[in-house]
């Protein structure tokens, strides 16, 4: 099983994907959140000149933040930089839309924006639609080595649902898995996913994403290493949920025992301002710290919600995970705690 790493783009994140990649790591992955971090192809660009092995994903691209002839261009001209060393994953977009107020892409427009990214990144002639129109668009020069559409570029899709673990399958896409609930009976829908289509099992290439802290045994110097590596992705939770009861979902959700927990979320939520922009706030410091007000996440609850406990846990918990047939697992980062890096690297060198 390989070992990758994710960070919260940023223009300094090429410094922690040179250190992955003396550490072992197979692929570093890049956020693409607009409102929340830098350009992700720029940062990705900064890691490309400073790295030579290691593998350069999106973690993931999100449609519409670009035109599919723009994102092709950018991936091929990583390629460039790095050849044979970047990986295209893609989604129907959450962090990246939900912080403008917008539910997630379609998977029919999903598909199609992707399947016209592949067409040219093979130097074919893709139709490509906009409000004016079809047009046809392929990349003009590409023998003048301006950008590189030689090396293949891998695709990797981000799916949740089975409707989006189907397109998974039909574009054969390597699977992202951003979640650490029933790890195995994820998989296992993803494999029966791939064999709907006709696909051999085994081809599957699959990648499970997480948060988690590793812990030290002594209680203060964990608590607050919960509190900054783990707890942003219990947040995430509840950011989540807010929307999907609100304006982008509309649902009344049960959550059993953690139903007290997100009413009071929920009630903190409806004080954001402004009214019509609560999103806003709600998804302030995603994925990157945990807001003073958000005190119903607590410890006890990040460790049930994500990779955290003790050295030993973890080489159990992820030799588990080897032997539920991944084939790569990605720690993702909180921004100002890239350090644990270190931590991770050692944990995986037991797996």
């Amino acid at each position: 099983m390989k070992y990758s790493v994710a960070f919260a783009s940023e223009v300094d994140s090429w410094k922690w994907a040179k250190r992955a990649e003396e550490l072992g790591f197979h692929a570093a992955w890049f956020y693409d959140t607009q409102l929340l971090n830098p350009d992700v192809f720029i940062c990705m660009a900064l890691a490309a000149h400073e790295t030579s092995r290691i593998r350069l994903g999106t973690g993931v691209l999100v449609p519409s933040n670009r035109i599919e002839p723009v994102a092709a261009n950018a991936l091929a001209s990583l390629n460039r930089l790095a050849p044979g060393r970047i990986d295209f994953g893609v989604g129907t977009g959450f962090t990246a839309r939900r912080t403008m107020g917008q539910a997630a892409i379609s998977l029919s427009r999903t598909r199609l924006y992707i399947q016209t990214v592949q067409s040219m990144l093979k130097g074919e002639t893709a139709d490509w639609g906009d409000r004016d129109g079809t047009h046809k668009v392929r990349f003009l020069d590409p023998g003048l080595g301006l950008i590189n559409i030689e090396d293949e570029i891998p695709l990797w899709f981000s799916a949740f649902g089975p409707k989006s673990q189907d397109l998974a399958a039909e574009l054969s896409a390597g699977w992202l898995n951003f979640g650490v609930a029933n790890t195995g009976g994820a998989l296992n829908a993803m494999r029966n996913a791939w064999e709907k289509a006709g696909k051999e099992a085994s081809t599957l290439q699959s990648n499970l994403f997480f948060l988690g802290a590793v812990l030290s045994g002594d209680p203060d110097a964990d608590e607050a290493r919960i509190m900054a590596e783990a707890a942003p992705a219990t947040a995430v939770l509840f950011h989540n949920l807010a929307d999907e009861v609100g304006p982008m979902g509309g649902a009344n959700l049960d959550m059993g025992p953690m139903s007290n927990v997100l009413a009071e979320y929920l009630n903190t939520h409806e004080k954001y301002l402004p009214e019509d922009g609560r999103y806003l706030e709600n998804h302030r410091g995603h994925l990157m710290y945990v807001r003073p007000e958000e005190t119903h996440v607590t410890s006890d609850l990040v460790k049930a919600t994500t990779m955290t406990g003790t050295h030993d846990e973890l080489v159990s918990r992820f030799k588990e995970i080897k032997e539920q047939g991944y084939q790569q697992v990605t720690v993702q980062l909180v921004h100002g705690h890239e350090e644990a890096l270190e931590r991770w690297a050692k944990v995986f060198e037991e797996v």
